[in-house]
């Protein structure tokens, strides 16, 4: 065991002396709350704020927020939110350039980000981190922008309670249970006793953090309920993957018919790309005041569904429902394997949820399965 592995037990008083201890470090505390009818992420300074007493309803095209009676801050599964929106944002200056006579000057210095601590980081979330990690920091051309932030960022992780209707990270190998890429992990139970929260430390600074938290030491019978917590959200995820060799499936089944049926019900709509943790598609945009004397470069998000995103000289590469959808699937599935060493999906379950016409991943897959002339997806 690493030396700054440790365990203990907190009650709600320590969750909130947990967030004390993190704005004292000059923290931008982010973690779930309520807002426009769902659970979000923003910033916080108190327990208050947290979902107490809130979990949510999900299924393909369906969201609803219903109380429960046990009083659980983290009796949910996932919103429409995901921590991209922090470390990757939806709309970022590039640079500013600003005439001054027949002078051109170019400023391309952006103020520094926050530094994020993230309260209630679920597996699955923690795992679309890790891909974006590789996507933006894997090589020699990493984002400056994405770098800088995720480097300052501190990750209170949490071990899933509650699964949604439509989440399959068992599937996935990507939950419920965290494993890696945290400072602290909370496991709240609410079995007999008071409602109280394991503790485990997972770097340096984490098990720093957590001397300062009032705590008592963890049980044998801490450890089974927190174990227990997991192994039930386990038993009981939304959907399931089918078990099978998904990319050789999916590479050997261009030509499937199910591409057409679900093209028929595809609004290309860019929904599940939004909500997505892991997808990272942008665009670029240039404009100018009407003087002409100063001018701007942004990104913003973007997705492969949407008609312009493939555009080249001479028109759309993907002009079809059928051809983006596909090109979608079999990248998140696919051929991201290829490139990054992982599949896409992390198996949160959120673009059946938001998609409008209720259109779910883990179904289309299981529709080719079983209907593939290639022998139902075995390796080529």
């Amino acid at each position: 065991m690493d030396d700054y592995n440790d365990t203990a037990v907190i009650t709600s008083e320590g969750l909130q002396c947990l967030i004390e201890a993190l704005l004292n470090r000059s923290y931008q505390v982010v973690g779930p709350q309520i807002r426009d009818q769902a659970i979000v992420y923003d910033t916080l300074t108190d327990i208050d704020q947290l979902p107490q007493g809130w979990s949510d309803e999900q299924d393909g095209g369906h969201y609803r927020l219903r109380p429960r009676a046990d009083g659980a801050y983290f009796g949910y599964a996932v919103g429409p939110h995901s921590w991209k929106r922090f470390l990757y944002p939806p709309h970022q200056s590039l640079w500013q350039a600003n005439k001054d006579g027949d002078r051109l000057y170019f400023k391309d210095e952006r103020p520094d980000p926050p530094r994020f601590a993230f309260l209630g980081v679920r597996a699955c979330e923690l795992n679309a981190i890790a891909i974006q990690d590789r996507v933006f920091m894997g090589d020699a051309y990493s984002d400056p922008d994405y770098q800088a932030r995720r480097e300052g960022t501190f990750i209170v992780a949490l071990n899933c309670s509650e699964a949604g209707g439509t989440c399959f990270c068992a599937s996935m190998a990507c939950g419920p249970e965290v494993k890696t890429g945290f400072d602290l992990a909370l496991t709240e139970l609410l079995n007999e006793g008071p409602h109280r929260f394991l503790v485990e430390s997972g770097s340096p600074a984490g098990l720093e953090v957590m001397a300062e938290l009032p705590r008592r030491n963890t049980t044998r019978a801490d450890l089974q309920a927190a174990w227990a917590v997991v192994e039930n959200t386990r038993r009981s995820m939304g959907r399931t993957m089918p078990d099978t060799d998904i990319p050789a499936l999916l590479l050997d089944n261009l030509t499937h018919p199910r591409w057409d049926d679900v093209a028929q019900r595809c609004l290309s709509c860019a929904n599940c790309t939004m909500v997505c943790p892991t997808c990272f598609c942008s665009t670029v945009e240039d404009s100018s005041d009407l003087a002409g004397t100063t001018a701007e470069r942004h990104r913003r998000w973007d997705s492969c569904f949407t008609a312009d995103f493939s555009y080249l000289h001479g028109g759309s590469v993907r002009q079809s429902t059928r051809s983006r959808y596909r090109q979608w699937m079999t990248h998140k599935l696919a051929t991201w394997v290829e490139q990054f060493g992982s599949s896409g999906c992390v198996g949160c379950g959120r673009c059946i949820t938001w998609c409008p016409v209720g259109i779910d991943l883990t179904e289309e897959v299981r529709a080719i399965h079983d209907t593939s002339p290639k022998g139902k997806g075995e390796a080529r």
